[in-house]
């Protein structure tokens, strides 16, 4: 029973995005590196949220505090991520044409879109596998439902919350991009915003004094309306409209589309 809750809660978190990996960047070697790099950028954030944690040393129990420093840090390096991309632009466009014969295409450069989407799954397929590796290596078994006396929800709440925010950073790497390329700053602080709230929500996952069950729904049902609302916001980023959803439902192609 344990093994078919690990491999439901793993496909939960990481199905849908290993789909996108392998349909969208798997062939794509510049793609490959640029989600690598984007990796290490949100590990390096880790790594600077952990410091500051260890050293203050009084508010080591208070979650709250390292949470919200770890999301500023994240945003932080987001930033320091797109301006490195941006400064890599020349040097990427002559990678891309001495690879046009293999699997590299030289569209990637110029779509500065497809640059931002990569980066954001980046981000979210690290975060999503530090969030959620421990938890599995516990669902493993045996008899680990319901661990330690926590709600038997907890596995699929967690998985489901991991698949959330790997979604949401891909989303959010959009939003940026496009924002600090349009300095379009309201969309800037939207993005911030909204990963401080989604975070904040999954403190109303534990277990408190006064709140003696975890309440998982009051923090997974506002996290996904975030979710698609930030998914419609992307969509109008790189350029997509309702004309481009009639066309894809039709199954017809469009010659016309620009993207800026």
């Amino acid at each position: 029973m344990t093994v078919m809750e690990f491999f439901g809660c793993t496909f939960i978190a990481f199905g849908p995005p290993l789909g996108l990996f392998i349909f969208t960047i798997a062939r794509d070697p510049l793609r490959i590196i640029v989600l690598i790099a984007s990796a290490f950028f949100w590990l390096l954030s880790l790594l600077i949220s952990s410091i500051l944690w260890y050293a203050v040393v009084p508010l080591r129990q208070q979650l709250a505090f390292g949470l919200v420093f770890s999301v500023l840090f994240q945003e932080t390096f987001r930033f320091l991520f797109y301006k490195l991309l941006r400064k890599a632009d020349r040097g990427l466009q002559q990678v891309s044409q001495t690879g046009q014969n293999a699997n590299i295409a030289p569209k990637d450069i110029s779509n500065k879109h497809i640059m931002a989407y990569v980066s954001g799954l980046g981000f979210g397929i690290i975060c999503g596998a530090f969030s959620l590796v421990n938890v599995l290596a516990d669902m493993w078994g045996p008899g680990t439902i319901g661990i330690k006396g926590d709600s038997q929800y907890f596995f699929v709440a967690s998985a489901f919350l991991t698949l959330c925010f790997v979604f949401l950073h891909t989303f959010w790497g959009v939003i940026f991009f496009y924002a600090w390329d349009k300095r379009h700053y309201l969309l800037i602080a939207v993005v911030l915003c909204s990963h401080m709230l989604v975070s904040c929500l999954t403190l109303l996952n534990q277990r408190t004094k006064d709140r003696t069950e975890p309440l998982y729904l009051a923090s997974i049902i506002p996290a996904y309306i975030v979710m698609f609302t930030m998914a419609v916001i992307a969509f109008y980023s790189a350029g997509g409209s309702f004309r481009n959803i009639m066309v894809a439902v039709s199954c017809k192609t469009s010659s016309n589309y620009i993207v800026d």
